[in-house]
């Protein structure tokens, strides 16, 4: 009973690390995003340094996983539930080296009128990040419906995207250095999106052991 009651206790800790890290990484966003906008070079340098506090618990919850798998050899549900967290995690690290990423063109993009002539990139912005704090919570909760909407949501995102490369070309004849940035920034807001996708794709694995792209386990 003891045996079983560490073990449950380990399962816990390693969702528990797994919602600390996905909230790592979705403050990143935010900050990189409100640095962004206010033109905030502390915040910013912030945001990239606050990037390796997201991969070490990459490495913890890796460590984390593997003494799970090779003491406990989960099998069915528990073993689909640390498979899961495994694949996350690279997910949840991206999502991460994407707001910083965002943080460094920020603290080089001079002409910050040119944000405002594209207003989709905050949309964009607002909506990737909805989307990774609710594939998280998806996890958290088992929530196969909410995964599934978070899926949907991504045609929003790529909307946004299109809307900006757009925009982009009235903006490159004025400033060709502040084009390539915005669309650069817009290209990773559309990437975490992607990520929010593959999030939720293997929250469906866990709950059903099935994965689009896998056989049944």
């Amino acid at each position: 009973m003891k045996l079983r009651y560490n073990y449950d206790a380990d399962l816990d800790a390693l969702s528990a690390a797994l919602v600390r890290m996905g909230q790592l990484a979705t403050d990143a966003i935010d900050r990189a995003l409100r640095a962004l906008v206010s033109g905030d070079e502390a915040l910013a340098r912030e945001v990239i340094a606050a990037d390796a506090e997201v991969d070490h618990a990459e490495r913890d919850i890796e460590h984390r996983c593997m003494t799970l798998l090779l003491r406990q050899q989960p099998v069915a549900g528990d073993l689909r539930k640390v498979s899961t967290a495994i694949k996350m995690i690279t997910d949840i690290e991206r999502v991460g080296d994407a707001a910083a990423d965002i943080a460094e063109i920020g603290l080089h993009l001079k002409n910050r009128e040119a944000l405002a002539a594209l207003p989709d990139i905050a949309r964009m912005g607002a909506a990737a990040q909805k989307m990774v704090e609710d594939a998280i919570q998806a996890y958290v909760e088992g929530d196969l419906a909410l995964a599934a909407e978070v899926i949907a949501r991504d045609d929003e995102v790529d909307a946004g995207f299109n809307a900006v490369k757009a925009g982009i070309a009235a903006l490159v004849a004025r400033d060709a250095d502040a084009a390539a940035d915005c669309l650069m920034i817009a290209k990773y807001l559309e990437r975490l999106g992607d990520h929010a996708v593959n999030i939720c794709e293997w929250v469906q694995f866990y709950m059903t052991g099935v994965h689009k792209n896998e056989k049944i386990l």
